[in-house]
């Protein structure tokens, strides 16, 4: 379908930085298959890493365990705050899949309807339904209104806003630290430590969605980590598999108490292939000294 308006060029193969098309002309890569490639165009040691994989597993249902997501998993909780991890396939299916257990982790654990979640005007959060009613692009959500109920937008970058909107039906603020689709705007680092700080005086949930600019594309791993600001969930995809689609929601073990079987789910979600993909990246990243 006409989603896309693309550019009059077919690219048949890449490596590194560099891509070709189907006439040999050669191209430096600056969109890196906006963002996600971030060791680059077939990198060997996640090619190498995704035909083990093809040749051992490639698909059971997440009724079962398997290797590679669970080291994955154990893998992103050892560099992070979190404590556990939720596998999906992109960006705007882990941050459903965050409004889902905000909302649910109030009404279960704490008891409360809480179901508002602040985000910023600019933001980008997705295209599906809840996502696109956490985005702050107006433009984007008309077409397709009624939007889902309970989601606020304020000014990025301002405080007062921020602490002006949440209030006791809040459940959730939902920011990126650097608002990347929206222009390339960069949170002040006294902004999210106030939003912190917001957080937890209003019993608000923090969730960073680092979609843009985790793994590495900010200098460190994430970008949370340059603010001394810790948040309650983490939304991460794009660049997480080195190409290959990936979502992953972390959580803290609190907070992940929100869930039980049957609340949410994804088929491919934790794919043996894209977890085994994503294990290079990160070993690619750290070895290489990317980050």
């Amino acid at each position: 379908m006409h989603t896309y308006s693309r550019l009059p060029v077919l690219f048949v193969r890449g490596h590194g930085t560099r891509l070709w098309d189907d006439r040999g002309k050669e191209y430096v890569d600056f969109v890196s298959g906006l963002g996600a490639c971030v060791a680059g165009h077939c990198h060997a040691e996640i090619i190498a890493a995704v035909a083990r994989q093809v040749s051992q597993l490639i698909q059971v249902s997440n009724l079962y365990h398997t290797l590679p997501q669970a080291e994955l998993a154990e893998r992103l909780v050892g560099l992070t705050f979190a404590d556990r991890v939720f596998f999906c396939n992109s960006g705007t299916e882990a941050n459903e899949a965050a409004i889902k257990l905000a909302r649910k982790y109030m009404r279960t654990v704490r008891g409360e309807e809480r179901y508002r979640v602040v985000s910023a005007l600019r933001s980008f959060h997705g295209r599906t339904m809840g996502s696109l009613a956490a985005t702050g692009q107006p433009a984007k959500a008309e077409p397709f209104r009624p939007l889902p109920e309970g989601f606020v937008h304020v000014p990025f970058n301002d405080a007062g806003a921020l602490q002006e909107a949440v209030d006791g039906e809040t459940c959730a603020v939902l920011l990126e630290p650097v608002q990347g689709e929206g222009g390339v705007y960069v949170a002040e680092p006294a902004y999210l430590r106030k939003a912190r700080e917001i957080c937890d005086e209003r019993g608000a949930l923090l969730i960073l969605d680092e979609v843009q600019t985790g793994m590495g594309r900010t200098g460190a791993l994430f970008a949370y980590q340059h603010y001394g600001v810790q948040p309650d969930m983490m939304v991460l995809a794009k660049g997480l598999a080195g190409g290959l689609p990936i979502g992953a929601l972390l959580a803290t073990e609190e907070v992940a108490k929100g869930f039980s079987p049957g609340d949410h789910g994804s088929t491919f979600g934790g794919n043996p292939v894209v977890c085994a993909a994503a294990l290079a990246v990160l070993t690619v990243l750290q070895e290489e000294q990317l980050v």
